[in-house]
């Protein structure tokens, strides 16, 4: 399931740090969102302004890492490092809460 260029993805400034690993999941699109979440390091923050707006155009240079996922449907999440990569699916991810 293609994330349009024009599409928003949420996705964490740490990410611009350069922190491993990328994590990425994937909600059900809304909108003008891919339901993309990205972020780096081996915690996500709870705070709500962790993850930003951005469009998927400009993923490559905030983190080109993740950028062969953004194909992936909703429901799968990865993780990737230098030399670990992992892809997998979770349906709790398709829950509406």
């Amino acid at each position: 399931m293609p994330s349009g260029t024009d599409m928003k993805i949420g996705i964490a400034k740490n990410v611009l740090d350069r922190l491993i690993p990328i994590n990425g999941l994937r909600h059900p699109p809304a909108g003008d969102t891919t339901g993309w979440y990205i972020g780096a390091g081996e915690t996500l923050s709870p705070d709500t302004d962790f993850f930003v707006p951005l469009h998927v155009s400009h993923v490559e240079q905030w983190c080109p890492e993740a950028i062969r996922f953004l194909g992936l449907p909703p429901g799968w999440r990865f993780i990737a490092a230098p030399g670990h990569e992992d892809v997998w699916f979770d349906p709790d991810l398709l829950t509406v809460r």
